[in-house]
């Protein structure tokens, strides 16, 4: 068909299909007489890249999104939309504040902030693979809004882009990343968001959720000490990702990094201690 016949069915216009067309993201047949013939195929990938504009996606990530069948490329814009969007009201604050006294070089200094936690939560997304880019990303952005104030802070957040940049890969047998495809094919920022704020609760008050979630826990330990479980891909996954974050420099130079960058997450990691320490008195032996 032909391109006014494509424009009506898409609700496109003349001039954004032949943009599509010169940016590749379609590819019709050329006519002997220079008129491009579109088919169903053209049609359907054009309904798409207008949804995906409407949702302001750009022209390079829509591309990596029709040649993605697993999804996984929506699920990182997912996550790079929604640090987008925290960025947006945490200016949107500055600004507040600025207008109600704060002065420009205190502004300045929350901004920096605001730009080098990006520069940590797009380096998390990008460093680990699929779900667990997704899952660190949002888990640490949470503690990345405050100034860096000193040269302790400065070095920190140094070595934490060092280290980013050159972490190995977090690579699974082919079974394996199948396995934690199709677990996490449905976590997206709200279930993701979900259980940080899940995990918080937990660190906040872990006598609490002891006690109301006991046997739903025993049941969790009887099967994590089951031969099923060690046999299982969940068990395997478990291991290899406790290896990497052992060998990698996880454990040893990036979480103390973020520790001294960040007073909020020391606050934090302090509180997820002690709650392991509480779980471990109350269930010894358990890893």
């Amino acid at each position: 068909m032909l391109i006014h016949e494509v424009s009506k069915i898409t609700g496109l216009t003349k001039k954004a299909i032949e943009y599509y067309t010169l940016q590749g993201l379609i590819s019709p047949k050329v006519l002997e007489n220079g008129y491009r013939d579109f088919d169903e195929k053209d049609v359907d990938r054009l309904k798409k890249i207008s949804v995906l504009r409407k949702l302001g996606i750009g022209t390079d990530d829509i591309k990596s999104v029709l040649d993605d069948e697993s999804g996984k490329s929506l699920q990182a814009i997912a996550i790079r939309k929604e640090l987008s969007l925290q960025r947006e009201q945490t200016r949107k604050a500055i600004l507040d504040k600025l207008s109600n006294g704060m002065s420009f070089p205190e502004a300045s200094a929350e901004l920096q902030a605001l730009d080098a936690g990006s520069t940590i939560a797009e380096k998390l997304l990008e460093a680990f693979p699929g779900y667990y880019g997704r899952y660190l990303c949002l888990h640490f952005a949470r503690f990345l809004g405050e100034p860096i104030r000193t040269e302790k802070q400065q070095a920190a957040y140094e070595r934490i882009i060092s280290f980013l940049d050159n972490l190995p890969s977090l690579d699974f047998p082919d079974d394996l990343k199948e396995y934690l495809d199709e677990m996490t094919e449905y976590m997206g920022t709200d279930e993701i968001n979900a259980m940080n704020d899940n995990l918080k609760r937990v660190t906040d008050d872990p006598d609490s959720y002891l006690s109301e979630n006991r046997e739903m826990l025993e049941q969790y330990l009887k099967y994590r000490q089951s031969d099923e479980y060690r046999n299982s891909p969940a068990y395997r996954i478990m291991e290899l990702t406790r290896e990497f974050f052992s060998t990698s420099g996880y454990n040893d130079i990036f979480i103390p990094a973020m520790k001294e960058l960040s007073s909020s997450y020391a606050e934090y990691h302090k509180k997820l201690e002690e709650a392991n320490e509480k779980f471990l008195a109350q269930y010894p032996g358990v890893e």
